[in-house]
């Protein structure tokens, strides 16, 4: 059993033994809620971010396999308005309501202003819609009450409506358009639009397999919901949700409650969450676009969630391509998120990725093009892959979501602890970390910043920074090293932060004595005259702090403006560069950190 497994039995677990020693005093009431969630957080980020998809789906309930339509009875059902005609074994027709009693197959056409059950128990029953209408006035257009697995097969060509009442009881059981009280299995080449008046669309009791089929669904509530798991293998998936766009919500067996997407088109629009899953997200194929709480532009509500990607447990995005445009985080999870591949965009009022614990990159693309912070974690690691994050705010934050440190250090760039726009003086459990890949940012507040520690040892790392001195380029509390790697860190002068001294690769860092505009080219000069470093800026500049295999610490070096920027660019670090007529600006010294520049905090 993983660590990760079980963060829902773990924390439910914690918060009953807390609430017991609490005791019931009127007092004891808010120290049981804040333990109880310094708990929860502290179980979550114990979650091993490593995993790919294959581990996290090994270790969660397998996927039920779709009925054999070969088995049981074999019959047709002729829909008349409001009655329906069948010769059927198993089938019983009662004014507007058809029940099904008996495993098989049956085929469904016509129109239907009532309901079809089915009661089966531990059967599989087959319901091939071929051209069916069902409306019903006061409960669901078709509901498995009793069976085992119910699998609903879209004829080749054919088109299905299905329409439920306009409410339920707040304690009905069956409170979907399309519900089954066993596994509910949907397949087939036909197209199936079915509306959810009352609450959700589609719902499982157990777990509900998309396996292929066009379906349009729109729910008052909950678009797409399996209690078990909801698993995506193939289809065109469109939901337009008041609540959540796809949701499992098992949160008794840790094994269960997550959502599996492996092929096909899903397009998502919900008030609520995009997808919410108790325990873990997998993306491993397929197009997945989601419009959570009428996007970045809506500023998030402290009530209700309007994430993009939400994971109890943890995330993870193996393959295909996701677009993300919410509300509030565009990828959230309560315990950790893996890249491992999938190209990913996103756009967020809030964060553009939240990991309460690991962040892990390890393949693909991810490019944050909108968000308040854009990307979060307590550990963030980038090993492999492409990142760009355009923010708002911080570009990275190496923090805790809940952490006493950060809520008494890092509030958004304030002043405790480390002067204008530190992120104060206490070290935190946080850490950023850059083993390879590429990562761009552009950042209106810190650009790379950790209330912990923060190492390069490869890759390339370009921070177009902070034009205001409240904020720097780079912001980190504890120890910065760099032993490999390139690094260009360009921004404000206020607030400075260099490596250490004890980097095993040379830097320098170049506070200049007026700002340089938008759009210069600046070039650093070795003491042969070579060109080892050439940028161009994105915003007005007074700082930059360069990093690469070019800098031998102890040596001097010029920094100049002019010249040409040459070959191709990462987020504005040149491939090469020549001098020409520039015109020198400052002499540095690599490993000798500035003087201050502004006022502002000293290097580590």
């Amino acid at each position: 059993m993983r660590l990760r497994k079980k963060v829902v039995a773990a924390v439910s677990s914690l918060v009953l033994a807390t609430a017991a020693l609490a005791g019931c005093s009127p007092d004891s009431a808010t120290g049981t809620a804040t333990t109880a969630t310094a708990t929860a957080a502290a179980a979550a980020v114990t979650v091993d971010g490593t995993q790919d998809a294959a581990a996290v789906l090994a270790a969660n309930e397998a996927v039920h396999s779709a009925g054999s339509s070969g088995s049981g009875v074999t019959g047709t059902v002729r829909l008349t308005g409001d009655s329906a005609t069948s010769t059927a074994d198993g089938v019983k027709v009662d004014g507007s309501t058809v029940t099904i009693t008996a495993a098989g197959t049956y085929t469904i056409s016509g129109e239907l202003a009532g309901q079809i059950v089915v009661n089966a128990p531990d059967a599989t029953v087959t319901l091939i819609l071929d051209g069916a209408e069902i409306t019903s006035s006061e409960t669901a257009a078709i509901a498995a009450t009793e069976a085992k697995e119910l699998v609903v097969q879209l004829a080749g060509g054919s088109t299905n409506t299905l329409a439920d009442a306009s409410s339920y009881a707040e304690d009905a059981d069956v409170n979907a358009a399309l519900f089954s009280a066993g596994h509910l299995t949907i397949t087939g080449a036909g197209k199936l639009t079915v509306t959810g008046n009352g609450n959700d669309g589609i719902a499982s009791k157990d777990g509900l397999l998309v396996d292929s089929g066009t379906i349009t669904v729109t729910a008052q509530d909950d678009g797409l919901r399996g209690k078990d798991y909801v698993v995506i293998d193939d289809g065109t998936i469109t939901v337009t949700a008041g609540g959540d766009g796809v949701k499992s919500d098992n949160e008794e067996d840790a094994s269960t409650g997550y959502v599996a997407i492996a092929g096909g088109t899903v397009k998502l629009t919900s008030k609520g969450d995009g997808v919410d899953a108790v325990t873990d997200v997998v993306v491993t194929g397929g197009t997945v676009t989601v419009a959570a709480g009428g996007g970045h532009g809506v500023e998030p509500s402290g009530d209700d969630s309007a994430k993009g990607l939400k994971a109890g447990v943890i995330l993870v995005l193996e393959g295909g391509t996701v677009t993300v445009d919410s509300s509030d985080d565009a990828v959230h999870s309560d315990g950790a998120v893996h890249f491992t591949g999938a190209g990913v965009t996103a756009a967020s009022g809030d964060d553009g990725v939240h990991a309460e614990g690991q962040q892990i990159i390890d393949g693909g693309s991810l490019n944050v093009i909108a968000a308040v912070e854009g990307l979060e974690a307590a550990d963030f690691v980038l090993n492999k892959g492409t990142v760009h994050v355009v923010s708002s705010d911080d570009g990275i934050n190496g923090a805790g979501g809940t952490s006493a440190a950060e809520t008494a250090t890092d509030q958004g760039g304030g002043f405790p602890g480390g002067g204008p726009g530190g992120g104060g003086d206490t070290v935190g459990a946080f850490s950023v970390t850059v083993t390879g890949g590429t990562l761009v940012i552009y950042s209106d507040g810190d650009g790379l910043d950790s209330n912990g520690t923060a190492s390069i040892t490869g890759g390339t790392v370009v921070v177009n920074g902070p034009e205001g001195d409240g904020n720097g380029a780079v912001d980190v509390n504890g120890s910065f090293t760099i032993s490999g790697g390139t690094l260009l860190a360009a921004g404000s002068a206020g607030m400075v932060v260099a490596p250490g001294t004890d980097s095993k690769q040379g830097w320098l860092s170049a506070t200049l004595d007026s700002a340089v505009a938008a759009g210069a080219t600046v070039q650093i000069v070795d003491g042969d005259g070579e060109v080892v470093a050439t940028y161009v800026t994105t915003k007005s500049t007074q700082n930059i702090v360069f990093s690469s295999s070019a800098i031998t610490s102890g040596q001097k070096y010029t920094v100049h403006t002019g010249g040409e920027a040459t070959g191709t660019t990462v987020g504005g670090l040149y491939e090469s560069g020549k001098l020409g007529p520039a015109t020198e600006i400052a002499t540095v010294t690599a490993g000798e950190a500035p003087a201050g520049g502004h006022g502002g905090r000293q290097p580590r």
